[in-house]
């Protein structure tokens, strides 16, 4: 009744009266404390997108959860309470206010709150009041209980959805077994310390990122980088937290532990991509701000026109509040989704900005190509053969750490040549590499090496050298003796995954112009465009004329991604409408892109545009959610004679389908695990 709805009014605004002033004495003792009285329960539903916890703040997230759950028990009270007044005993009815007054004043309290930072509007308050006013007890009932639940249901999402964020840490160890004097000591994680070594077994999560210095393991490193296939580690090599031994023992020197370990570092900036506003939800905000004033209007004119009941139907169409708490749950729930294929989304407008893209520009080596080098061809000039030379060469360069000497050493072990040893005294390294090997002297080197060391190149060997300069290949010379016998020719190898990466960006996304852009001459890099299937290729360019050269075709109207590795390439990247690197890039470009893709290749890039493609859809769904019982509730309001009890379901109905396709990755996820097969 109306005098009903004056006292709620009166007590509420006595309540405000009363707790300002009890803030304002608090504030001369301790202003901290009255900051932190006046925070109540957020209705994320209807105001902010849900903010997902950080570690610091799980005792007030724990407060929150606990708050919602009190006010979800009395609202179904109070549910039962209005059910009773309306329908089986009306004397009840003191009760029953005294149960909607302490129901609905947190919900008042926000309203309040946000009115005034002009971000939210008390459709809701309004609605509760004008029901309670018009006798429609069972409504009010049926509407806070609502709000509660939809309350505990975000709530549960939000800590869901931080598990799945922070699971690599919840498998990591509370007790690990570190080397302490020759002796396996047993020590908290939290007391791990830089430069301590940590012995890690068969079937143990490794707790911390390090460097090995004893032993050899197979890790699944799936966690951190999607690669299903288990990575062989030896001495020397990196292995990460989170990350699990499969086979063998290792000691790990610690490098990086807790929040500085990698993996931790990806959850904060998955953390922090997850909260930006995407066009969608800025465009639905931006009708939701555009609709208030003619909804305030079309509730005050079918209010007096129609009756109160339609006016509160109409109440219930405004659509506002839906967008800002699914908006943002579906594009995390997508970045969550792309760090399990190992993608690394530093910047969630990334995602957004990838379905805009019609360009790409590839830099060549390092990220069309290896990293290392293959031997491809052995040219001997004299009567010395393959082996042999293979032999000299790899014994020469065993213990250089350069890309050529590996690719050399490796190509010999891999033909199972057996390398002879040397004599540390005779070793030598300038220009090129002097070595003593059987009584023989041994060089290896660059072709201005042996003329330096007054070393012939037969016309062969220079025909062969000027073939692999103008397509981008290296030579290596090696003579015995002051003799030159042959040389050895190398060059990158194209990424296996790029031909079909490719014509799938081409055939499923619609991309119109692929390109190289590379600072090696013209002929390799018109090679490879041609190999691959490019539609463009620049050479010889310099790191700032890449940068240009995204400014460029940006100002042809294109929307550019930019793909590289190196330091050169971080001027491009940052000039790119969407940048992406490559796990174990320059620390430079990695920093640089938006997007890193962590298994270091480039495979997961048709993982990367799909997950876009969703996001979009997922969004476009959200809003399409977001409007549907707004229109369903305005038509029936006008129409069909909706009462406020079938509006109040229409709009929590279609807000829990709504929760349920923001979550849809998520659940893809946990259906994944149970089920890997």
């Amino acid at each position: 009744m109306l005098l009903e709805t004056v006292f709620v009014v009166g007590v509420y605004f006595g309540f405000r009266v009363f707790e300002q002033r009890d803030q304002k004495t608090d504030s001369v003792g301790d202003p901290k404390q009255a900051k932190h009285s006046v925070e109540s329960t957020p209705q994320q539903s209807d105001v902010d997108p849900p903010q997902l916890p950080e570690n610091s703040e799980t005792p007030r997230i724990a407060h929150t959860h606990q708050k919602v759950d009190h006010y979800l028990k009395v609202s179904m009270t109070h549910l039962g309470v209005a059910t009773i007044r309306q329908f089986i005993y009306p004397p009840i009815a003191p009760l029953h206010i005294g149960l909607f007054i302490y129901n609905n004043f947190p919900i008042y309290k926000y309203s309040e709150q946000f009115i005034e930072k002009k971000r939210y509007y008390p459709f809701t308050a309004i609605g509760s009041l004008l029901a309670l006013a018009t006798n429609q007890y069972f409504a009010i009932g049926l509407g806070c209980c609502f709000y509660w639940v939809s309350e505990k249901v975000i709530l549960l999402t939000q800590s869901h959805s931080k598990k799945l964020l922070t699971n690599t840490f919840g498998l990591l160890p509370s007790m690990v077994w570190c080397l302490r004097d020759n002796v396996e000591v047993e020590t908290p994680l939290e007391e791990i310390q830089v430069n301590d070594i940590v012995v890690v077994t068969i079937g143990d999560v490794i707790p911390i990122d390090g460097i090995i210095v004893e032993g050899m393991a197979m890790i699944d490193q799936h966690a951190l980088t999607g690669e299903s296939l288990p990575a062989e580690k030896r001495i020397g090599e990196t292995v990460f937290a989170a990350t699990v031994v499969l086979s063998g023992k290792i000691l790990v020197k610690t490098e990086k532990t807790g929040l500085e370990t990698t993996v931790a570092k990806i959850a904060q900036m998955l953390e922090r991509s997850a909260h930006f506003k995407n066009n969608v939800q800025i465009l639905g905000e931006q009708w939701a701000e555009k609709w208030v004033l003619p909804f305030v209007g079309l509730f005050l004119v079918t209010t007096s026109v129609m009756g109160p009941s339609v006016g509160l139907v109409v109440l219930t169409a405004y659509f506002g509040s839906r967008l800002r708490v699914l908006a943002p749950l579906g594009t995390f729930s997508h970045l969550k989704w792309a760090s399990q294929q190992g993608i690394l989304v530093k910047d969630g407008r990334a995602l957004e900005s990838l379905m805009k893209v019609d360009t790409i520009l590839f830099d060549k080596t390092g990220t069309l190509t290896n990293q290392t080098l293959s031997v491809v061809k052995i040219i001997l000039c004299d009567d010395y053969g393959e082996d042999e030379l293979l032999t000299y060469a790899a014994a020469a360069e065993v213990k250089m750490t350069h890309p050529i000497a590996k690719a050399i050493v490796n190509h010999a072990r891999a033909v199972n040549l057996t390398l002879p040893n040397l004599d540390d005294s005779k070793y030598q390294v300038g220009y090129g590499i002097t070595v003593n090997i059987e009584n023989r002297l041994i060089q290896v080197g660059s072709a201005r090496f042996m003329k330096l060391e007054g070393i012939m190149l037969p016309d062969k060997i220079e025909q062969a050298m000027t073939h692999a300069h103008t397509q981008g290949y290296s030579v290596v010379m090696v003579a015995v003796n002051h003799q030159l016998i042959g040389a050895i020719e190398l060059q990158s190898v194209v990424r296996s995954e790029v031909k079909q990466l490719v014509a799938y960006l081409r055939r499923q996304h619609g991309i119109k112009h692929i390109a190289i852009v590379s600072g090696d001459h013209k002929q390799p890099t018109k090679n490879l465009a041609e190999q691959l299937g490019m539609d463009d290729y620049f050479y010889d360019i310099l790191p700032a004329a890449k940068a240009s050269i995204v400014e460029q075709l940006q100002t042809e109207g294109k929307s550019v991604c930019f793909i590289g590795d190196g330091i050169n390439d971080a001027i491009a990247m940052k000039k790119a409408n969407v940048s992406i690197s490559l796990m174990g890039a320059s620390s430079i470009a990695t920093d640089a892109a938006e997007v890193v893709l962590m298994d270091g290749t480039l495979r997961h890039i048709t993982e990367l545009f799909d997950i876009a493609k969703q996001l979009d859809i997922n969004l476009q769904t959200s809003l399409v959610i977001s409007m549907v019982p707004s229109a369903i509730n305005l038509s029936g309001a006008f129409l069909f004679n909706f009462g406020f009890t079938t509006a109040v379901v229409v709009k929590n109905m279609a807000f829990f389908v709504g929760l349920g396709n923001a979550m849809l990755p998520l659940r893809k996820l946990d259906k994944e695990k149970k089920d890997p097969e």
